[in-house]
């Protein structure tokens, strides 16, 4: 029998219009899910997070922009059929980082490289967000079946793994695991669940269950079948009982679904991955079968409800320019600030070169007194944007250097997205400084408020460099105010509950 001839060109073609389609597009399902749950959402900060998502998600689509600042680690799946022949005899990891680096490095919507090449030692970007992590099986039949996924850091960072005994309960421990996670993975999204195998098994099958379509709705609303859909929709209800809620603020959707995927395992062994997926879910296939490259057809502008963002009467402005300690000692966590005038932007490295050089007596390359820093590593900008999308990193990474630099430079105000550590919120209180944050996946909504920006230092740190931006009325929330309150203990805290009935159907109330 002769195969299908997978030529090289259609092969790098077809990854590299992937993965601008994803960057710029949220599946037609995902969509669908988070309109649903934005309708069923009673809390207002909640609301407000899923409301800004799903506003960002349209704006992106028609800009042809990315959804996200963290445009991912690229993940490749290809399923090669035993009768297929390639026209070319390189390593085809080198050829899907060539689709990499020419998706990556797209002049008309450029997408952020994000990828070191040594993980130890000087961690250099590469510049190409290459290369990807490439997995390839041998599989009947005479074509190339190709799934492309971009997976960002604050997701990717709360992958979780456990050697369970035969005995454990495998949904006891998923909802312990997704309560300790916090809200660093950016939900709401959806838990990938590896049960089996081996260690290595386990976590494949959690990232691959990943890349089924989201069907929670149809499922919830004619009931499980089987054993498997019965574990689904029982850690759907638990998780979402949490009260956790649309980025850690506090509400009644964590999870939009559950996917579990399963393969044989030693009668001693439980091996157990759990891989959560955050707000940008940014996946898709095509398969080769000789005929040229993949075709990919743009979302319906139907697919997106029709939402409109409001900041709401009770908005305070904040002029970042004439910031004082007394005005931010006035701020309540929760409350919705509306930020002007001068920020400044750093990162894990850019904090980690500042506290050394404050630990050798140096002088920094920018004053921190009475300013305000926004975690950021914002997409290059194309013709007529000041700053590419911008949204907020997982702020804990910072946590090491919270404290010395409050102590030493006089540094006010710090926004990124999700909770800090219990001795960074206590390090705040005592500083009298407040953490805000921005929505997490609103990345290209909250570059809109960016009037200009400029790198001021660490140019060789990529987007990982110091930029001050001039930002007008950019939407963030108090999350951890002057007095040490944290929204991120008090929100889920007030949504916490156990399931109760909707339309025939346990859910979390």
């Amino acid at each position: 029998m002769t195969g299908s001839i997978i030529r090289r060109d259609d092969l790098v073609t077809s990854i590299a219009d992937a993965l601008q389609y994803i960057a710029v597009y949220h599946p037609p399902d995902f969509l669908a899910h988070l309109a649903r749950a934005l309708k069923l959402e009673q809390s207002p900060a909640a609301r407000d997070a899923i409301k800004q998502i799903l506003v960002n998600s349209r704006m992106a689509a028609i800009g042809r922009r990315p959804i996200c600042q963290d445009t991912g680690t690229v993940n490749v799946f290809l399923k090669v059929g035993m009768q297929a022949r390639f026209d070319f005899d390189e390593p085809i990891a080198e050829v899907v980082n060539e689709a990499v680096a020419i998706a990556y490095t797209d002049a008309g919507n450029p997408l952020r490289a994000s990828i070191v090449a040594d993980p130890l030692f000087d961690r250099r970007n590469t510049r190409t967000n290459a290369p990807a992590v490439t997995h390839v099986e041998l599989v009947a039949g005479s074509g190339l079946d190709v799934h492309v996924a971009a997976k960002g850091g604050g997701s990717e960072n709360k992958a979780s793994f456990a050697a369970l005994n035969p005995g454990d309960d495998v949904a006891d421990w998923v909802v312990r695991t997704v309560e300790r996670l916090g809200a660093g993975w950016c939900p709401p999204g959806i838990l990938g669940i590896g049960v089996g195998g081996t260690a290595e098994k386990a976590m494949l099958l959690a990232k691959e269950s990943l890349l089924q379509p989201i069907d929670m709705t149809d499922l919830l609303a004619r009931g499980p079948r089987t054993a498997q859909e019965e574990m689904r929709v029982d850690l759907y209800r638990r998780v979402n009982a949490l009260g956790i809620g649309a980025q850690g603020l506090g509400g009644l959707t964590t999870v939009l679904d559950v996917k579990i995927a399963t393969y044989p395992v030693h009668a001693a062994s439980m091996p157990v991955a759990l891989i959560p997926q955050c707000v940008a879910d940014r996946h898709i296939g095509f398969r080769l079968d000789g005929g040229g490259p993949a075709g990919f057809v743009a979302p319906r502008t139907e697919d997106w409800p029709q939402v409109a963002l409001d900041a709401g009467a009770d908005a305070i402005k904040v002029d970042l320019d004439r910031l004082a300690p007394a005005e931010v000692a006035g701020w309540r966590a929760g409350e919705t600030l509306l930020l002007s005038g001068r920020l400044l932007t750093g990162r894990d490295a850019a904090h980690k070169r500042l506290a050394a050089m404050l630990e050798r007596g140096e002088d920094l390359p920018v004053d921190l007194k009475g300013r305000a820093i926004y975690y950021v590593g914002p997409v290059d900008a194309v013709a007529g944007e000041a700053v590419g999308p911008a949204g907020p990193t997982t702020s804990t990474r910072m946590d090491p250097y919270t404290d010395i630099l409050l102590e030493r430079t006089g540094l006010l105000v710090m926004i990124g997205k999700a909770e800090r550590g219990d001795e960074t919120v206590a390090s705040i209180g005592r500083h009298g400084a407040a953490y805000l944050i921005a929505v997490g996946g609103a990345a290209y909504l909250v570059s809109k408020a960016v009037r200009s920006a400029k790198v001021i230092a660490f140019d060789d740190l990529g987007m990982e460099a110091i930029h001050e931006f001039v930002v007008e009325d950019m939407p963030v929330t108090v999350a951890v105010d002057a007095q040490g309150q944290s929204i991120h203990k008090s929100g889920p805290m007030r949504w916490r509950a156990p399931p109760v009935t909707y339309h025939g159907t346990q859910i979390p109330g």
